[in-house]
């Protein structure tokens, strides 16, 4: 498993962003929670708890470029960087493939492609919810249109009551 060498080259790819790493931290919690209570298979957990840790990298690369960390321009830029950084840390190609996917789709709540997508969606929700104070009619329409989870759902509902 690569996800400490991932958290620890993302804290050296962040600078020490006290914030940025706080966040990541969260959502791989959630993401590893989620995706272990659902049952996912040792490749799929590894993809997916990786993907978490890499999921906002493209955050740098948008504020330079764009002057904005808006979920499209992370999306846009975010895999390349993952890829470079977890070829830096020895992921083989078919996880960096994958883990770049998600971190491509990772603001996109539609066609979601695979129960990993679909929790990393679920994950990063929960914390952004949370650091951004979503009030319960914001938290009733993610749980609508996007929650799928069972473990998910339980989680929002229990952490972001409406």
């Amino acid at each position: 498993m690569k996800t400490g060498p991932a958290i620890s080259a993302m804290i050296d790819y962040l600078n020490g962003n006290l914030h940025e790493v706080e966040h990541l931290l969260k959502v791989y919690g959630y993401a590893k929670a989620i995706g272990e209570m659902e049952g996912l298979d040792a490749r799929t957990q590894e993809i997916l708890e990786i993907a978490a840790v890499v999921h906002d990298i493209g955050i740098p690369k948008a504020i330079e470029k764009y002057g904005s960390d808006a979920g499209p321009y992370q999306e846009e830029l975010g895999p390349a960087e993952a890829r470079a950084l977890l070829a830096g840390i020895g992921c083989d190609d078919q996880l960096i493939e994958r883990v770049c996917t998600l971190v491509g789709r990772h603001h996109t709540y539609t066609d979601v492609d695979g129960l990993d997508c679909r929790i990393l969606l679920e994950a990063d929700y929960l914390v952004n919810a949370a650091h951004n104070h979503h009030g319960a009619q914001a938290v009733a329409a993610a749980k609508e249109s996007f929650f799928r989870t069972e473990t998910g759902i339980r989680f929002l509902e229990r952490c972001l009551p409406g």
